[in-house]
């Protein structure tokens, strides 16, 4: 078994890309503090996973749209995870609204869990663990102006920011940078016409695959003079006008 290269708190570690990166840093050598909201059992088969590989895992429980909830996760995850040294802000919610069509709850939601709650928890991890790295995942669509998605992409965008101003205010005890992919998984409607749609759309014409995230994240993870940078992994989806 790999030495513990330290802990690790994922947001949205239950499925999906989130899952896919708790495995991948389990894999690598760290133990791992698996967030989920409503996918309890999905959480716990991701736990039950890690542990088999031989590394620690347990399983948080936390509302990202609750500041009471989000204030307290970084504190347990510590307290179960004592060498807790990386914060992955994984976790989002996805709503299409155009302004005219956005309501406050709307509003509050998106916000919320992808911006309010990475906010604060970046806070907290940098209050209690005091050094390691953050990485905030975003979206290629922070490169454009389509108002589609509007209240999403703003919150991606006020993401970017954050990764940004942190990184030069956490230097040099902690290290903040971003991800941001583009066509990966398919969406979770299960609507494939629109996935041939944006692929289209992509200059390198294929979508990619969950291992070109887990690159990017072993590559932010093991960079140790990389701050304040936002990866595209989008196959040059941001380039297109």
């Amino acid at each position: 078994m790999k030495k513990s290269k330290g802990a690790a708190l994922i947001t949205g570690a239950a499925k999906r890309i989130g899952q896919a990166i708790a495995l991948e840093l389990a894999k690598d050598g760290y133990d791992v503090a698996v967030h989920y909201h409503h996918s309890k059992n999905d959480a716990l088969q991701t736990s039950a996973r890690i542990k088999r590989m031989g590394r620690r895992s347990e399983i948080f429980y936390a509302d990202l749209s609750s500041y009471h909830d989000v204030s307290n996760l970084v504190s347990s995850a510590k307290k179960a995870f004592p060498n807790l040294s990386v914060l992955i802000n994984n976790a989002s919610v996805y709503e299409a609204g155009k302004l005219a069509e956005t309501e406050v709850e709307l509003l509050e939601e998106q916000m919320d869990v992808n911006f309010r709650a990475p906010f604060f928890l970046s806070r907290d991890f940098a209050r209690i663990c005091k050094k390691g790295q953050i990485i905030n995942l975003l979206d290629t669509r922070i490169a454009k102006n389509s108002s589609r998605y509007l209240v999403y992409t703003l919150s991606k965008k006020s993401l970017e920011a954050l990764t940004k101003l942190a990184a030069s205010d956490l230097a040099p005890k902690i290290r903040v940078n971003a991800i941001a992919p583009g066509v990966i998984l398919p969406p979770i409607d299960g609507k494939h016409s629109n996935l041939s749609r944006l692929i289209r759309q992509v200059p390198l014409q294929k979508k990619g695959n969950i291992h070109d995230i887990l690159s990017a994240i072993r590559y932010l993870l093991d960079g140790h003079f990389i701050t304040g940078q936002i990866l595209f992994v989008d196959g040059g989806q941001h380039l297109s006008s």
